[in-house]
């Protein structure tokens, strides 16, 4: 497959015009569909196999701008794995992932993030004693000056920081405080619109309520709706099907590696969605013996 796929540093190269065709915003692209507009992602029958266990089989989902794709599934399901492959941790070894209608695979997380496509792991990865504005240009600070006076740009930094989370509704009281002085929530939203302000085209969530309260798990999924509105793809993974309902627009259901379901809202129900999670017989099974 390898000889056929261009390389990650050339696909860098062609996704902004291919994305503006696929949106039909570039030349040729005014007639587009709907659904061919706005794709950016694809995975078609994506597997992944280490040794002799299959972590990944025949997996296909579509990541459109504007929309929220939900990976549901409980532990050892293949999401940890899925995610992995979209940006850029692991190559598929069967299946072909599209970004912007261009097969392609990843050789490293840099290649994914050149393409726009952003993930915010459940650490995070900030550096919790570092200022809440560093961490949110962290490697890639504004400078002044030229030459070898080029130097950091504190106040433009902390601006930057300020108007960004503004815009997701994050009140900053000092962007100098330390990011680890916020709750789980905000260093949550610090994630989003730090990915969203550097351009991601796609925005991948892995289980970002899992470690949350109840009302700072609501924010979070306010983030991901302002995301969403804002015209980004957000891949929400989660083993949690009253959060995905709330803002996926389409379901797709993992079990040991394969995907068993795949919806749009539209076409099923929150009680399917949590019986076909939890297993129906499975779950009739465990309210008999609870006596429910």
């Amino acid at each position: 497959m390898s000889e056929q796929v261009p390389a990650p540093t050339e696909v860098a190269a062609e996704v902004e015009a291919a994305a503006a065709r696929l949106r039909g915003t570039g030349p040729g692209g005014g007639s587009a569909p709907p659904a061919a507009r706005d794709m950016y992602l694809r995975l078609e029958s994506v597997g992944k196999t280490f040794g002799s266990v299959v972590a990944l089989d025949g997996v296909s989902m579509d990541v459109n701008h504007g929309r929220v794709t939900c990976v549901l599934g409980d532990n050892g399901a293949g999401k940890s794995t899925l995610i992995k492959i979209l940006s850029g941790v692991h190559q598929n070894d069967s299946g072909t992932l599209y970004v912007a209608g261009q097969p392609t695979v990843f050789g490293s997380p840099k290649d994914a993030r050149d393409v726009g496509i952003a993930t915010v792991f459940q650490d995070l990865a900030t550096i919790p004693l570092m200022s809440v504005w560093r961490n949110f240009v962290l490697g890639r600070e504004p400078v002044k000056g030229w030459g070898p006076f080029r130097r950091l740009d504190i106040a433009a930094g902390q601006e930057i920081a300020r108007r960004e989370l503004g815009m997701f509704g994050i009140d900053l009281r000092d962007p100098d405080q330390p990011i680890g002085t916020l709750s789980g929530g905000e260093r949550q939203a610090v994630a989003i619109a730090r990915a969203v302000y550097f351009g991601a085209e796609v925005v991948i969530l892995d289980e970002p309520t899992s470690a949350l309260g109840v009302k700072q798990s609501g924010k979070v999924l306010k983030f991901v709706r302002d995301a969403r509105d804002r015209g980004i793809g957000v891949v929400l993974i989660t083993h949690n099907p009253h959060h995905a309902y709330m803002v996926g627009d389409e379901f797709v259901l993992l079990k040991r590696g394969r995907m068993t379901n795949r919806w749009l809202k539209e076409e099923v129900a929150l009680d399917e969605l949590v019986a076909a999670m939890a297993g129906g017989a499975e779950l009739e099974d465990l309210a008999h013996e609870l006596g429910a």
